[in-house]
Formats: structure tokens, C-alpha cells, sequence
């Protein structure tokens, strides 16, 4: 192969020839979500256990800090911000990857692939994420405002 000058095209499609579309958002996210589930969702399990195998009073300090203490410091009043942030965002996290999940099995049947609908099932699931991340939290409130 002597001779043959090399092509100016590039070998594979760079990342500035695809426009962005829902679905690229969908498959990151997905990955994003699940590591973050699997991350995060392992250190709190981990240190739920750790307090609980710890005693009453590291139990009762993990609760402060993650859920509710009403006679709470300022230190684990700003914590239970911090807390309850942490599990919004797992809760947002898990609907995220369960629905994305959902839109790849419908995928692997072979349905949904042509580009109007895979962008409207692409959209539903960031749509779907929110509402039932708000609808959890919103349900968890009433609860404990009325328990």
C-alpha cells in the first residue's frame, strides 16, 4: 500500500458532526444515575449500618443528620438540609434510571425508533423523572406534616 496518500475525511463521525438530541441526553443520564445510584446509594446504606451496628446514640446522630431531629443543633440542622438534598436527589436518580430503563426495553422490542418518537419517549422520561420525584416528596411531606 505504498503510494496511497492518506484520506482528509476522519475515520469515524467526530463528536462535532451529531446534533444534539434527547435521546444522547437519556443515555448519559442513564449512566449518570446509575453510577450515582450505585455510589451514593452504597455509602448511605453503609453508614445507615454502621450507625445501627454503632449503638443508639451514632443511630440517632445518622437520623439527625440525614432525615429529622427536631431539637437539632445548628450543625445537624444544616446537615438535615444537606441530607434531605442527598435523598431528593437519589429519589430523582432512581425514577431517572428506572424510566430510562423502561424507554430500553420498549427500545429492545424494536418499537419506538423512529425520530419523533423516540424524542417525545426521550423528553417523557426527564418529564416523568421530575413529576415522580415531586410527587414522592410531596406524598412524603403530607405524610409527616399530618403524622
Amino acid at each position: 500500500m505504498a503510494g496511497k496518500q492518506p484520506s482528509a475525511r476522519p475515520l469515524s463521525p467526530h463528536l462535532g458532526v451529531y446534533k444534539w438530541a434527547p435521546s444522547m441526553a437519556v443515555s448519559i443520564f442513564h449512566r449518570i444515575t446509575g453510577d450515582g445510584l450505585a455510589i451514593v446509594g452504597a455509602l448511605m446504606f453503609l453508614w445507615w449500618l454502621g450507625a445501627l451496628a454503632a449503638g443508639p446514640d451514632a443511630y440517632a446522630a445518622f437520623v439527625a443528620c440525614v432525615w429529622h431531629d427536631p431539637d437539632a443543633g445548628t450543625v445537624h440542622r444544616v446537615t438535615n438540609i444537606l441530607g434531605k438534598v442527598v435523598l431528593v436527589g437519589l429519589t430523582w436518580a432512581f425514577f431517572q434510571h428506572l424510566f430510562s430503563g423502561l424507554r430500553h426495553l420498549v427500545l429492545d422490542t424494536g418499537a419506538g425508533y423512529e425520530l419523533k418518537i423516540n424524542r417525545l419517549w426521550s423528553t417523557l422520561v426527564f418529564v416523568g423523572a421530575i413529576l415522580a420525584t415531586a410527587a414522592t416528596w410531596l406524598y412524603i411531606a403530607k405524610e409527616a406534616l399530618n403524622g
